[in-house]
């Protein structure tokens, strides 16, 4: 029963045809038992000699398959690194060893995901995703511990956020565990690509997507629900050094009714043209403001803003056109438990010329002081471009909560052995 399951699994791969399945290969389960060892061994021999995994995580990507990606004890062992430059880590993707795939059917409920090798996926060009957007993403990252463990980072709201995107968008989700055993199993499938302490973390991406085939106007009939990772250092090209806006006061990234407090696709294609056009320019982002007033602040590009006034930090209202970020919601969290007054309200754009420090939000930035901000000309700097007290504190905690070096009295941190 075992060796027929691992064969299933195997015939899904990605081993000796990396781009696609193999048509002229009969399935492995359908072969004399003796031939099909000699092919299993074979492919371990191959995987393990192309992507260099210690052999208990070959078996232990084989017990998932087997068990429906419910995570085997053998990952509890500790794999080698991958051999690259850790000092030097951007933020671009980086190829890595498993992604997760879970499908069902429009009306129907997601079920049995299986861990696939990481590669190019087939798509019916007439899929809801690629003619109407139907889709949805998310990202949240783990930490590798100074004890070798591994640290997800509230994955549960993440979860939540994906089902009412989804929600929004007609389309089915996961349920919450669902989400959350897929990202524990594709983290550990993964877990050579976690970064040592402190020189990084692992991004997490789930997609979820209308994958069937539709013509006319109306929910893809099936849909797709993917996560792969990549090895991450730091978003700005700055690094924890002040970022630069420009406050964009023509184009927006949102409008009253719309997608913008989901993480649908679309929102950030969205940005792209201002985007492309302030860095062209030389600042590192934008900050958008309201399409019907143009006067409040609402989010940059891909983060979510903070103003500091005296005691008090401000951040804009949740109402329909902001992210509710998670780390914008920690962050209140965090504040609130250091002491200071945290608004969540209408700001003012003209508040930006008068305020004491400014930061920004995100799961790829976590805490991202600002520098400066330049609106309809004219510049404002804060602590002499320098890192504000309040962005740098908020930071220390956030990140040494995240990678385990505090104790997590919010109980906001998943450990995984």
């Amino acid at each position: 029963m075992e060796r027929s399951a691992a064969l299933r699994g195997l015939q899904t791969n990605y081993l000796l045809c990396p781009s696609r399945r193999c048509p002229s290969s009969p399935p492995l389960n359908s072969l004399p038992l003796p031939f099909a060892d000699n092919i299993l061994s074979s492919l371990n021999f191959q995987l393990q000699k192309r992507f260099p995994l210690a052999s208990r995580n070959v078996q232990a990507a084989s017990s998932l398959f087997k068990r429906d990606v419910v995570l085997s004890d053998t990952y509890s062992e500790t794999a080698e690194l991958v051999d690259m430059d850790w000092d030097n880590l951007g933020f671009a993707f980086l190829p890595t060893d498993y992604m997760y795939i879970m499908k069902c059917a429009r009306g129907g409920d997601f079920s049995k995901g299986e861990l696939q090798r990481f590669g190019n996926i087939e798509m019916n060009p007439s899929a809801g995703v690629l003619n109407y957007g139907q889709g949805l993403f998310e990202g949240l990252k783990a930490y590798r511990t100074k004890d070798g463990n591994i640290l997800l980072f509230r994955p549960e709201e993440n979860a939540l956020r994906m089902k009412q995107g989804a929600e929004r968008m007609c389309m089915p989700s996961p349920t919450v565990e669902q989400f959350v055993e897929a990202v524990k199993a594709t983290v550990l499938a993964n877990k050579r690509w976690v970064p040592p302490p402190g020189k990084g973390s692992l991004y997490i991406r789930p997609l979820l997507m209308g994958s069937g085939a539709v013509l006319g106007l109306a929910p893809a009939p099936e849909y797709t629900f993917l996560i792969y990772v990549s090895p991450v250092g730091n978003y700005f090209k700055e690094g924890v050094a002040p970022i630069h806006l420009v406050v964009e006061h023509e184009l927006h990234r949102a409008t009253p009714g719309g997608t913008g407090g989901v993480k649908t696709i679309g929102n950030y294609a969205a940005v792209l043209k201002a985007q492309s056009a302030a860095k062209a320019r030389g600042y590192s982002d934008v900050l958008y403001l309201d399409c019907v007033n143009k006067r409040y602040l609402e989010e940059v590009s891909s983060c979510n803003i903070f103003v500091v006034k005296d005691n008090v930090i401000s951040t804009p209202a949740i109402k329909g056109t902001i992210l509710p970020g998670i780390t914008r919601k920690s962050i209140i969290d965090v504040a609130r438990n250091q002491g200071f007054q945290v608004e969540e309200r209408l700001v003012a754009v003209d508040e930006l010329l008068d305020a004491d420090e400014v930061f920004c939000t995100g799961t790829a930035v976590v805490v991202s002081p600002v520098g400066s901000i330049t609106y309809l000309g004219k510049r404002v700097s804060y602590k002499n471009e320098g890192i504000g007290e309040v962005s740098q504190q908020l930071y220390s905690v956030l990140t040494r909560l995240q990678m385990g070096l505090i104790e997590d009295k919010m109980d906001w941190t998943v450990e995984l052995r």
